[in-house]
């Protein structure tokens, strides 16, 4: 017994000295790079995210890249404009007279050829068209040529038709259709990303919220603590307590001190979770700022019927027109691959027409009567001597004269062209019937087995948004319940706080209560 007083008393010098010291005053260390503040309200921070968010912003570039290619589809239809040239120069050997060389062995030759075409595809009927006009110079030393050099021309029309597979279907329509969907499937997805966007923006504000009134509720709870402790003090001092009352205090003073620095920690990152959401770049100043939300908080509740949510649900919600278009592609692709299954039969025609001009070749000996020349010459003088008329020259004069109409230059050629004094007309029939058409056929199952797929996601689609509805009405019912008893326990807590607080005021309380 002794002993232990004596120890007791040994100690109390440490507990006295203990009851000397000042109660710590405790500031929340600042916030990492913040060196302001800005208020912002809940429609601000909306606003922001709407123009700034990455996410929207991809959205944004998706729906443009849908809408260029559906240009690039149409551009299918682009007509198209191309030339061929070609420069020919050759001599070739000839082995007799009738060769026409007029060096005996060879026949010189010499072509300029131009061919510029127009072409393109048929919007409506899955064919194809080619305007193509070919002129050339050509200039020869052919003893039976007329005309040298002489310029012909050529100005053709042609057209394939499908008239079975493609007529009403093809690649390039369904690209075209697929395009307008992909557009309007862009437009579901950039609003599913603003709804989701809104959303996340709407919870990180009250997030925020929450951060900076828990921090608050941390920061009092700190103040009473120091209050108590200093109230031990008080009390120790005039002998009411002992001096492990003071530890005590001073104990749960460090323990609320601990909660402020993890609030302060949740503040940080509630803060950053909405920074990341509502500005556009890490350089924006807003990022040393310290968010203070000023939107009072709305505690009313919609009241929405069942029936009628599940209505706009079903009618609204962008997920399922997605899986509407992407069926709807589908069927586009089903159309397509069925026509490839059938034969392929189509008309080809075309309608030309041709000019031809050139210089004139001046008279010739006629190579043909060149080799009967002295037998003529023989048969006048016998003829001569008799008192008969002679035969008539067949050794000069010209040879196979050209028709004046093509006597002239580049010019006349093309006035014998639109003429349209010789034209020409070919129409023919392709047709081509596969044996097996395989490749086709497997392409329509496997879309057709795709089309199921959609239709079932589909339907897991809508029941997703019944059980979302559900949930969220009953959610809401619940919260409003709760919302109820939770102003109730708030109202009767109040009362109890601020009895436990005069209490304490008066030394009859404690922190904790």
């Amino acid at each position: 017994m002794k002993a232990s007083l004596l120890a007791v008393l040994a100690l109390l010098p440490g507990l006295v000295g203990a009851q000397s010291r000042p109660v710590r005053v405790i500031v929340p260390p600042s916030r990492i790079g913040i060196l302001a503040q800005a208020d912002v309200t809940l429609d601000e921070v909306v606003a922001l995210v709407l123009s700034n968010n990455k996410d929207i912003e991809s959205s944004r570039i998706d729906r443009q890249i849908s809408s260029l290619r559906l240009v690039a589809a149409r551009g299918a239809f682009d007509p198209r404009v191309g030339a061929d040239g070609s420069f020919v120069r050759s001599t070739s050997p000839v082995s007799s007279s009738l060769g026409g060389g007029a060096v005996l062995g060879q026949l010189k030759q010499m072509n300029f050829t131009g061919t510029p075409q127009f072409s393109g595809l048929i919007p409506r009927t899955g064919g194809n068209y080619t305007v193509s006009y070919a002129s050339s110079r050509n200039a020869t030393d052919n003893t039976f040529a007329t005309l040298n050099p002489q310029f012909p021309t050529t100005l053709t029309f042609s057209a394939t038709q499908p008239l079975y597979r493609n007529l009403r279907y093809d690649d390039t329509r369904r690209q075209i259709e697929i395009g307008k969907k992909n557009i309007s499937l862009s437009d579901e997805q950039f609003r599913q990303t603003v709804l989701q966007s809104t959303t996340q923006a709407v919870d990180a504000y009250w997030d925020l919220v929450y951060a900076v009134k828990n921090l608050q509720i941390q920061m009092e709870a700190v103040d009473l603590a120091r209050k108590q402790v200093e109230s031990n003090q008080r009390q120790v001092d005039q002998g009411i307590l002992a001096p492990i009352d003071i530890v005590e205090a001073e104990t749960q003073l460090s323990t609320f001190e601990q909660n402020i620095y993890t609030a302060q920690q949740a503040l940080t990152r509630a803060e950053n979770a909405l920074k990341t959401l509502m500005l556009p770049d890490r350089t924006a100043a807003l990022w040393s700022a310290a968010l203070v939300p000023t939107t009072p908080l709305n505690l009313e509740t919609p009241a929405v019927e069942f029936p009628t949510a599940v209505k706009e649900a079903l009618e609204s919600r962008p997920e399922l027109a997605q899986a509407k278009l992407s069926l709807d592609v589908n069927q586009a692709n089903n159309r397509y691959f069925r026509e490839q299954t059938k034969p392929q039969v189509d008309l080809v025609a075309s309608y030309s027409g041709a000019g031809l001009a050139g210089q004139a070749v001046a008279a010739g000996p006629n190579p043909f009567a060149a080799s009967t020349a002295a037998l003529t010459d023989r048969i006048n003088a016998l003829s001569q001597l008799q008192g008969l008329t002679p035969l008539p020259a067949t050794s000069g004069g010209g040879f196979g004269g050209a028709p004046p109409v093509f006597i002239g230059g580049y010019a006349t050629s093309l006035s014998n062209l639109t003429g349209w004094s010789y034209p020409s007309a070919n129409a023919s029939l392709k047709i081509s019937l596969p044996l097996r058409n395989r490749t086709a056929e497997a392409n329509l199952a496997a879309s057709i087995a795709d089309g199921r797929r959609l239709q079932n996601q589909r339907q897991q689609v809508e029941q997703r948004i019944e059980g979302d509805v559900r949930d969220t009405l009953q959610a809401v019912d619940s919260t409003r319940d709760r919302l109820n008893a939770a102003v109730l326990a708030r109202r009767s807590s109040e009362e109890q706080y601020q009895s436990e607080l005069r209490k304490f005021q008066e030394g009859t309380s404690t922190v904790f209560l």
